[in-house]
């Protein structure tokens, strides 16, 4: 488990993070979403010991990260300005993953390289961005971690490797309860692959939920009765958006969904369907509740 608490990092006159707190369970694929510049690179150096934190905790397995050896062999970070050595091939890369992790596994790594079709004795700095990431992710993977930190994932990647490599990633944490951060800018990346997700904004996190939950707790519906009818008719439910096109409204309710469907269907509609929210839309809401506006944010 990972627990962070009243973290805060500055660079130069620039506070980047702020009391930030964040606590992140094991086995969990933990989504972190804000905006260019919002922190989520530094926080990711910051568990990685990469950049020291000017004040607060953060604890790993209940110790402090520093120059512990040992723990940081349970740590592996993939970042989002790719680096390697110059004249390095992806075969060297293995290696070199190899020297670093006692339990890495070049079996695997070269099978995922042929299943990829990434050639491992041609330099590294030869391939293509989306190859390079995948490089990267590949000797990430079989690390054979128990926390990996992704940042910008799938950056440059099409979407066929995409959604293999999420595949492989899923397997990886099943296999051995691996706690996994990715961050991104774009929530449709993450919001089918992540259980949690939270959002940093500002310095610290603004919104963190688990996405079940989320999706569980809000929906929308399409509306009509056989008479005129305003929001006022839904005054005994928790509305977050009333909008009413003719005689059909599009409602966003927040709430027990059965609960909330009987009362609906007491009121004897002409058409009643219940639709499915993206987790954009879902943000949106709770981000409107909240004071603020998403897009903005993101």
């Amino acid at each position: 488990m990972i627990k962070i608490t009243n973290l805060n990092k500055t660079f130069g006159d620039k506070k980047v993070l702020e009391d930030l707190n964040c606590t992140i369970k094991t086995g969990s694929i933990y989504g972190l979403i804000g905006a260019n510049g919002a922190g989520k690179s530094t926080l990711l150096r910051i568990i990685m010991g990469i950049f020291k934190k000017d004040s607060g905790t953060l604890e790993i397995d209940g110790q402090e990260i520093s120059d512990h050896e040992e723990l940081k062999q349970k740590l592996v970070f993939v970042p989002d300005d790719l680096y390697f050595f110059k004249n390095y091939t992806f075969k060297d890369m293995i290696n070199f993953y190899h020297s670093l992790y006692k339990n890495f596994d070049k079996e695997y790594a070269f099978k995922l390289a042929e299943t990829l079709h990434l050639k491992t004795n041609e330099k590294v700095h030869t391939f293509s961005k989306g190859m390079k990431r995948q490089v990267a992710l590949i000797c990430a993977i079989c690390t054979n971690a128990d926390y990996m930190f992704f940042d910008e994932t799938f950056d440059g990647v099409d979407p066929v490797v995409r959604n293999f490599l999420k595949k492989v990633i899923a397997d990886q944490m099943n296999k051995k309860e691996t706690t996994i951060i990715m961050t991104s800018h774009n929530l449709r990346e993450l919001e089918d692959f992540c259980d949690n997700l939270g959002l940093l904004y500002k310095g610290g996190i603004l919104f963190e939920s688990e996405i079940d939950s989320l999706k569980t707790n809000m929906f929308k519906i399409q509306i009509s009765l056989d008479k005129d009818f305003s929001e006022k008719d839904f005054q005994n439910f928790n509305v977050l958006s009333f909008k009413k096109n003719g005689s059909v409204a599009t409602v966003i309710l927040k709430g027990d969904r059965e609960g909330y469907q009987k009362i609906l269907e007491d009121m004897k509609p002409v058409i009643l369907d219940f639709l499915p929210l993206t987790l954009e839309e879902i943000f949106i809401y709770e981000m409107e509740v909240l004071g603020y506006e998403f897009n903005q944010i993101i």
